[in-house]
């Protein structure tokens, strides 16, 4: 069958096409999840936001409001099932995939819910994120603990109570490894310190990711070691090992090494950022976070 279309026929169409064209244009940059960090809120994410809309006034962006303030010390299992369920729906209205920027705290639960979900995350974007785990005195540990040490706390968090704070799920103590495989009941887990056995549908999801940014860097002050940032911690000498050397990336335990010998991690280290400053700095912005938000 032959069409035939004439002028206001053909004008039409043009006016059609031109809104399904445009339509397509305003969909063109995935939409941004951020993820808020340890006593925070989604007031974090509002410079980055900014930021993103500035350059891509287009990108639809979320900013996860559960479990803010005090509340974010509720253990880590119990935050990421109802954060996840928000990130879900964002994924179904999104099917050409989201992207992922978590701070701190937010690193791990973002590390949750891309091991327990078949995700579209296409980039997880992890700002200063503890994620080979924590140990060290900060302003964030005195607050609660003022009469421990680092090398003490472990008879606090290595017990059933202090793993109901979120603190406690991913302390890793480098001295008492036996305590933590024993009691760390979510990144133990996660990196296969200890045996579970979702740990191949773990894998599996992990590896639906495109890409993984870590940033961090040496001023940070709060997450320690810093390179725990880049999946990096300290042997029992408390010297750091770099990612390449621990036993999961070795290992493959959860796809970090399939997900690096593809090119798909990409490592940032900025010095002269505070840890409170990472979702609010231009530079961090413009030189490890913009280049991915495609």
């Amino acid at each position: 069958m032959m069409h035939r279309f004439s002028r206001s026929t053909f004008s039409c169409g043009l006016i059609l096409w031109t809104c399904v064209l445009g339509h397509v244009i305003a969909q063109s940059h995935k939409a941004v999840v951020f993820m808020h960090g340890i006593f925070g809120s989604t007031k974090e994410s509002t410079m980055l936001e900014s930021f993103i809309k500035q350059v891509h006034p287009d990108t639809p962006f979320y900013s996860i409001a559960l479990y803010q303030r005090f509340s974010s010390l509720v253990p880590m299992w119990k935050q990421v099932e109802a954060i996840k369920k928000e990130v879900e729906g964002i994924m179904s209205n999104h099917t050409n995939g989201i992207h992922l920027i978590c701070f701190s705290q937010g690193g791990l639960i973002c590390r949750g819910i891309l091991s327990t979900t078949q995700h579209n995350v296409d980039t997880f974007i992890a700002l200063s994120s503890p994620l080979a785990g924590q140990y060290g005195d900060t302003s964030y540990l005195r607050h609660f603990f003022p009469n421990f040490l680092k090398s003490e706390l472990y008879r606090v968090l290595y017990t059933k109570t202090g793993q109901d704070i979120s603190i406690g799920n991913y302390w890793k103590d480098p001295h008492h490894l036996e305590n933590y495989q024993k009691y760390s009941n979510f990144l133990a887990p996660l990196n296969n310190d200890t045996y579970t056995p979702q740990i191949n549908d773990y894998k599996k999801n992990f590896l639906r990711l495109s890409r993984i940014v870590l940033i961090g860097g040496p001023d940070d002050g709060v997450i320690t070691p810093w390179e725990s940032s880049h999946f990096a911690f300290y042997d029992t000498n408390e010297k750091v090992v770099e990612f390449e050397q621990q036993r999961y990336f070795l290992e493959d335990s959860f796809g970090l090494k399939t997900l690096f010998s593809e090119g798909k991690i990409k490592i940032y280290v900025i010095p002269g950022v505070q840890h409170v400053h990472w979702h609010s700095n231009r530079t961090v912005f413009n030189s490890a976070i913009l280049p991915w938000l495609i």
